[in-house]
């Protein structure tokens, strides 16, 4: 038999009864009984049982669950409860043969931790649950790029190797380029602003890097950022994109994945809007008042964060930072001058994302690189830029990864990453 797929399950209809059809997928369950067989078939978009009788059945032999074949048969009216047709099978090949035990269940019947299923995950895509937040995330992508392109924003893609680091922190992969020292980015941040000179507005959605030895289930050390910048825009306008962003990949998830949310057990609910805008002051007064020991200019810590998220649960901005707790591009404001024109998004204590208006001004931002330390001539190709005539700006990045887990309800990064990277994972 010549393998040649001429339907996917989900095409299947009432309506193809009594017409032939080539099926591809992998063996769910195999039930042989005297004369007869029954199997049930799965592809990525639905499942099909197949009857086998006569000869075919006689010579059909053992099939080992989650084997890849192909079924040439006809679809006909069936008797089976869960099924509204099923297909008679005339030719069966075995396409790729499972071995028996897997090392994880797909069918879920056995649970595997999350290791066993990061270890082998490639099958674990064949669980339904596993697969659901996968077909999610494509969802979510789709989204982005529609509302991002309607709003204007042109997609750009940086480079991921750079020759220095480029924001100053620290935390980066450094690696030899060809006898040289080169880093991994951490954020497409300076490439973005530069951007704006030509493009005004822009954006990307791509992995990048961060060397922190964090063991957390939020943290990682690849990761897909979605950034943003515009230009003739402060930051309260990039605030009303990002939430008008989020807004609609949940609207649009909620509606168009409706089989995908019933599979993982979770329902999309569509957030309030507008999203709360708390001021750091106002969240400084909050921690004091529960007993916190904070001052004003202090970072949040996570446990600070919790309390805070305990007050405000879902999505709310976090705006007006203390100059000093933010990087050397963010504005302040022009009232007062000790704090900055930023925010960060957050569900509850989990940071989604961070933004501001930036510095466009070149001798303020040398000045600022000063201030924290920084030597300007490792940034004279960006600041160079700056006397081409930069535009005003303003923008963000925002964790795709964690934006998918405020969306299902799962609390671990890992389980929306295909091939998670931190620091105890370098493979599979």
């Amino acid at each position: 038999m010549v393998f040649v797929k001429t339907h996917d399950i989900d095409e299947l209809t009432t309506q193809l009864i009594g017409t032939q059809v080539i099926l591809g997928g992998w063996v769910e369950d195999f039930r042989k009984l005297g004369k007869m067989s029954f199997i049930t078939l799965r592809d990525v978009t639905g499942i099909s049982q197949v009857i086998v009788k006569g000869e075919l059945n006689d010579n059909l032999g053992e099939i080992n669950r989650q084997s890849v074949v192909s079924v040439k048969g006809i679809v006909q009216e069936t008797k089976a409860r869960d099924f509204a047709f099923e297909v008679k099978a005339d030719e069966i090949e075995v396409l790729g043969k499972a071995i028996h035990p897997l090392p994880v269940d797909p069918i879920g019947r056995v649970e595997s931790n999350i290791d066993t299923r990061l270890n082998h995950r490639a099958l674990d895509m064949r669980n339904q649950k596993t697969a659901s937040i996968f077909k999610l995330r494509h969802y979510v992508l789709q989204s982005l790029r529609k509302t991002l392109s309607e709003k204007k924003f042109i997609e750009i893609t940086t480079p991921k190797i750079i020759g220095s680091a480029s924001e100053g922190g620290a935390n980066l992969f450094s690696l030899d380029y060809f006898g040289k020292t080169a880093y991994l980015a951490q954020s497409p941040q300076l490439y973005k602003e530069q951007m704006t000179i030509g493009l005004e507005r822009v954006f990307e959605i791509s992995n990048f890097y961060r060397a922190e030895n964090s063991h957390t289930g939020r943290h990682l050390s690849e990761f897909t950022s979605i950034d943003i910048e515009a230009a003739f825009m402060d930051y309260n306008d990039v605030m009303d994109v990002l939430e008008f962003l989020v807004m609609e990949v949940y609207k649009y998830t909620s509606e168009k994945c409706k089989k995908e949310q019933e599979i993982i057990g979770y329902t999309i609910e569509v957030p309030k809007s507008p999203f709360e805008r708390i001021t750091y002051s106002q969240c400084i007064k909050e921690l004091q008042k529960s007993g916190e020991k904070i001052e004003f200019g202090d970072d949040l810590l996570d446990s600070h964060l919790r309390v805070i998220g305990d007050s405000h649960p879902g999505f709310f901005f976090l705006i007006d930072w203390p100059m000093k707790l933010k990087p050397f591009y963010i504005r302040e404001k022009d009232e007062d001058v000790t704090l900055s024109r930023s925010f960060d998004l957050q569900f509850g204590y989990l940071e989604l994302s961070s933004g501001g208006t930036r510095l466009h001004n070149p001798e303020m931002l040398k000045a600022r690189l000063k201030e924290q330390n920084l030597d300007p001539m490792q940034f004279q190709d960006h600041l160079k830029t700056f006397d081409w005539g930069m535009p005003p700006h303003s923008g963000w990045g925002m964790g795709l990864d964690r934006l998918m887990t405020t969306l299902i309800g799962i609390d671990n990064v890992r389980e929306v990453v295909l091939y998670p990277r931190d620091p105890d994972r370098l493979s599979p």
